[in-house]
């Protein structure tokens, strides 16, 4: 029943735009320019590995091109006024809950759109970082390959799982907002506080979840579907599929149980006081 809400204005399309979405970015072989916009890239909530693999040895600037994907004009239409419907229903949530919850005014964040690679306040991203949160521009960034390979490579069909994506990095917007992310930033950069950041995101995109369903506009197994996400995204599942073996100590966003149960946290209450991931063990 998502497609069938109003959609969001605050979308920025920068599909088909060259790229780098209007902006360059020059990015050299080494240095503390490169260690930075690795660390920055890692705060967002994206993967630097993506930037690591592009970056050669040598001295120069580069610009990296990726190929660019076929994409049906007809189903990008269609996701793109889904994801706007979405985008929408958080901003209904959260313009109402927030001030009411924890009294403080929410602010509509932009989605940003876009294809194979662009640039945001945080640095560069392409499709193999994923989707993400910039705090310095308060956009969000998605391309959606990722919902091809959530649907193949870790096998979360669905569209609420889509959803859950998003209303996932609304959660780190709303982080943002709240001065959590510059406590934890400021705290120094640690795998634990960044867990306990993405599973607060995690229980924020279940607290809309239950408003979602309060207002008749999921359906039947639609939670089931932003729960197997959670889980498929988790960093055991994720490190079982590439390497076959699991790291805890190496994890940034999450066990595929933690994800799930903070998820469940937000979904059942309601209440962003029940999801203070920093307190609890």
């Amino acid at each position: 029943m998502l497609q069938e809400g109003e959609g969001s204005s605050n979308i920025e399309d920068r599909r088909g735009a060259g790229g780098m979405g209007g902006r360059g970015l020059a990015l050299g072989g080494g240095g503390l320019g490169t260690l930075l916009l690795i660390l920055v890239i890692w705060l967002c909530g994206g993967d630097p590995s993506a930037l690591l693999n592009q970056i050669g040895g040598g001295g120069g600037a580069q610009s990296v091109q990726q190929p660019q994907r076929q994409v049906d004009p007809a189903q990008a239409d269609a996701q793109k006024r889904f994801i706007s419907v979405v985008l929408k229903s958080t901003e209904e949530v959260w313009n109402q809950i927030l001030p009411q919850q924890a009294r403080v005014r929410y602010a509509n964040p932009t989605l940003v759109l876009f294809n194979n690679q662009t640039a945001s306040a945080c640095g560069y991203a392409s499709s193999a970082t994923g989707p993400f949160y910039c705090p310095g521009d308060q956009k969000l960034y998605l391309d959606f390959s990722f919902f091809d390979e959530l649907k193949t490579r870790f096998r979360a069909p669905g569209d609420f799982a889509q959803a859950y994506v998003v209303a996932h990095e609304v959660g780190h917007h709303i982080q943002n907002i709240m001065g959590t992310m510059d406590k934890v930033h400021a705290a120094g950069n640690s795998n634990e506080l960044s867990v306990r950041l993405e599973l607060q995101a995690d229980c924020y995109a279940g607290v809309w979840g239950f408003y979602a369903k309060q207002k008749g506009i999921l359906e039947a197994g639609d939670a089931e579907e932003a729960l197997g996400a959670a889980s498929a995204v988790g960093d055991d599942s994720i490190q079982k599929q590439s390497q076959g073996y699991v790291v805890p100590d190496s994890f940034t966003h999450g066990a595929a149980a933690d994800r799930m149960r903070w998820f469940n946290q937000g979904f059942q209450t309601g209440n962003i006081r029940q999801c203070d991931t920093f307190r609890t063990r």
